[in-house]
């Protein structure tokens, strides 16, 4: 392994097993905050002086390439027989101790795994989101939010994030798995650790532990919920499994939404286009959905595979068993595809595609379309009150997160509930 100082040495000839970079470069780190604070700065650096394909850490010491080029992207992802999504070649010479590694291992669910065992857990999850029922998602999520609105709205000030986004994102999905919010408290908090990289594997224990105690409860009171769905289907999943899967929507979804229901809400509050349209009525909040995730796609760096055998793209070699990375946010914003005018312009890669498609997509897009309209509808006035550095974004390799969202408003006396 080596260190973020260290510089990846290859000769002209491409090396098989080797960095697949022909140059003396230093692998760009994606989890400083400096990466953070501006990623698409990084990724035009990127393009202009690798092309499609860029030497990355993912934490220090852990080398990975990162697709910056939509076409490229499009040919790794419809490609699993080439770049599986299987990291267990790989996670044999990665410390267990290394900060990210709890998020990236082999575990029973589709997005590791290849094969029959990606077909037979991808057809348990996907029935098991295609149960919830769409056309109650609005009363479900006004039902949350009304309440969390009129626990600020007369301070006239918030942190959104705090106080809002995620306490609904997360009894959101409290619900939508069927899990009390005793054991939700115990997911959240070993979630925030794999993905800030404290703590990490207290924090997968900590998952672990609370998941095991929800599917037992469900397995023995199953109710209509994503959990007792995975328990019932027909793949038979066994309890490990089916904790897997649920741990995955935890994950995912409370990440996921969280960052597109923050970033689209900044959006809104800072950019004019949006600002004054959406709350006059002509570009709607689902116009600055597309925006953002196109631009600032709440996981902008992941859908990670693993090359079978050195690979020869666009004239680099990728290394065996090396993480592959899509880069969304780059991709979507690469010139050879990027067009001007966003409005209503879906084909960016934030859901992934084939296989590797999110097929949580419409329920996502609900609850956050809804969450932001109840606090649009609510709070009309609301400002975003950021310092003249601009926002603060939490470092990471894979995530677009905001570090809060402060905003005022007029006082407003607390919404019927």
């Amino acid at each position: 392994m080596s260190t973020p100082q260290s510089r990846v040495q290859v000769s002209s000839c491409p090396v098989a097993h080797g960095s697949p970079f022909a140059t003396d470069e230093v692998a760009i780190p994606l989890y400083t905050e400096e990466f953070a604070d501006d990623p698409h700065r990084f990724y035009r650096q990127m393009r202009a002086r690798y092309g499609s394909l860029a030497p990355v850490e993912l934490a220090p010491g852990v080398p990975a390439t990162l697709v910056v080029g939509y076409a490229t992207a499009l040919r790794v992802l419809n490609d699993p027989d080439h770049f599986p999504a299987d990291p267990r070649a790989w996670q044999q010479n990665v410390p267990a101790d290394c900060p990210i590694r709890p998020l990236m291992e082999w575990r029973p669910m589709a997005s590791r795994c290849a094969g029959q065992e990606f077909d037979r857990y991808r057809q348990a999850i996907t029935a098991g989101i295609e149960q919830v029922d769409l056309y109650m998602m609005h009363e479900r999520v006004s039902r949350i939010a009304v309440p969390l609105i009129n626990t600020f709205c007369q301070d006239g000030r918030a942190d959104l994030i705090r106080q809002y986004v995620y306490p609904l994102v997360f009894a959101t999905v409290n619900e939508l798995l069927g899990c009390p919010p005793e054991i939700g408290q115990q997911v959240a908090a070993g979630t925030a650790a794999l993905l800030e990289g404290v703590e990490a594997e207290k924090g997968n224990q900590i998952i672990t532990d609370a998941l095991q105690q929800l599917v037992a409860l469900r397995r023995a009171e199953p109710r209509r919920d994503i959990t007792t769905a995975l328990l019932h289907h027909p793949a038979g999943l066994d309890d490990e499994e089916a904790r897997t899967h649920v741990s995955q929507v935890y994950g995912t979804a409370i990440e996921f939404e969280l960052n597109l229901i923050a970033n689209t809400l900044l959006l809104i509050f800072t950019d004019h286009r949006f600002g004054d349209s959406v709350l006059g009525g002509n570009l709607s909040s689902r116009d600055a959905l597309d925006e953002v995730l196109f631009n600032d796609p709440p996981v902008a760096n992941m859908l990670v595979t693993y090359p079978r055998q050195p690979m020869l793209i666009d004239d680099v070699w990728l290394p065996a068993h090396q993480p592959v990375v899509i880069s969304m946010a780059a991709c979507n914003n690469d010139p050879a595809i990027r067009t001007g005018d966003l409005t209503g312009n879906r084909s960016h890669l934030a859901w992934g595609i084939g296989q590797h498609a999110c097929p949580a997509q419409a329920l996502a897009l609900l609850i956050a379309k809804d969450a932001i309209d109840q606090l649009l509808d609510a709070l009309p006035e609301i400002r975003v009150t950021m310092s003249e550095s601009g926002p603060r974004w939490r470092p990471g390799p894979f995530h677009r997160a905001l570090a809060e969202l402060p905003v005022t408003f007029p006082a407003t006396p607390p919404l019927a509930t």
